[in-house]
């Protein structure tokens, strides 16, 4: 199949359907209930888009999605957020153009980026980094998305000081390269040595290693005893959360991301109020592609200007194999894992 519009030209008046693969689930269950099948293609209707993609990743939200862990996904669906492709129909000032993004539609209440043509609102598309390939591309959305959001909510400036918990983690480690680009001092935590892959690596040299018990004392050591003025908490292990809260300074904010359910977070009110901290919460899922497409737009310039370091890709599968791809996910690979779509 080629990667022509399903109209193009006068001669196709009739508007054929047309076929194309796609990673589908008919019930809930593990990576194994994905199948990948061949769907009808529509056209797309009035401001809207169909964007072929061309490499989309596998995040854990994917595979919870798949497991029926997300309350607004009903089956049958084609799920994925994540995406980089060509859009071969639309408005014309769009056609042909390198695009990519994410959404919390995508993949939960619309279909989604798992599969070799994409439907899209046209106030979802935000134009590619030249500089990326469509498997880089395709691996920011989620991570980065959630990061900016955060920061942003904690209104992170310049010359201040930044914790990131779960540093080699996709989203903390965009949370480095963004705040190392507006300026800040990052200090990423993690369990032992950062790979020599990691976007944390390519961010900061300032570490201090969570395995240890002495984390609060660590934080203290790496700001003078000052503390710091943001923590980005993408773990949610109630220990290291307190010793968090406590680390904050005058005005801190910490931004959590996650958390196991039924676990509980303790710490002292007095001090919290008194230093002036806020605790805020952020779920990038909130955020439709058409909401998420601004941010894109915004990071684009990061990464065409090497600020933001492109993620670093542990594995690529064929669509036909996107089972496979689940797994690897759902079994913890570091780094990401790419599903590319085919001829």
């Amino acid at each position: 199949m080629n990667d022509a519009p399903p109209d193009a030209g006068p001669a196709n008046a009739a508007r054929r359907l047309m076929h194309a693969p796609a990673l589908r689930f008919a019930a809930f269950g593990g990576p194994e209930v994905l199948e990948c099948q061949d769907v009808p293609v529509g056209h797309p209707g009035t401001a809207e888009a169909l964007v072929r993609v061309h490499a989309a990743s596998v995040n854990p939200s994917d595979v919870k999605n798949v497991a029926g862990r997300m309350r607004q996904t009903v089956p049958p669906r084609t799920p994925g957020r994540d995406f980089a492709g060509v859009v071969v129909d639309g408005p014309a000032e769009w056609r042909g153009a390198e695009v990519w993004g994410t959404g919390g539609d995508i993949g939960f209440t619309r279909d989604g980026s798992h599969a070799r043509f994409l439907h899209l609102p046209v106030a979802a598309l935000a134009r590619k980094p030249a500089n990326l390939s469509f498997a880089a591309a395709g691996s920011v959305g989620v991570n980065y998305v959630t990061a900016w959001i955060g920061l942003d909510y904690a209104q992170l400036k310049a010359g201040e000081t930044l914790l990131v918990l779960g540093a080699t983690g996709g989203v903390g480690g965009a949370a480095c390269g963004i705040g190392t680009a507006r300026g800040c001092t990052v200090i990423a935590a993690v369990r032992g040595e950062a790979p020599a892959d990691s976007p944390a690596r390519h961010a900061t040299a300032s570490f201090i290693d969570v395995n240890r018990d002495d984390v609060a004392a660590q934080i203290a050591a790496a700001t003078g005893g000052r503390g710091v003025d943001v923590v980005y908490d993408c773990v949610g292990k109630p220990a290291l959360t307190e010793a968090a809260l406590g680390a904050l300074a005058f005005g801190g904010r910490m931004i959590v991301i996650a958390g196991t359910p039924g676990e509980l977070v303790k710490f002292e009110l007095i001090p919290f109020y008194r230093r002036e901290c806020r605790l805020l919460g952020v779920d990038s899922l909130k955020r439709s592609a058409a909401a998420c497409a601004p941010m894109m737009e915004d990071l684009r310039a990061g990464f065409e200007s090497g600020a933001y370091p492109a993620p670093a890709i542990a594995e690529t599968y064929d669509l036909t194999r996107g089972a496979e791809a689940y797994a690897a996910v759902a079994r913890g690979t570091r780094g990401r894992v790419v599903l590319t779509m085919g001829d």
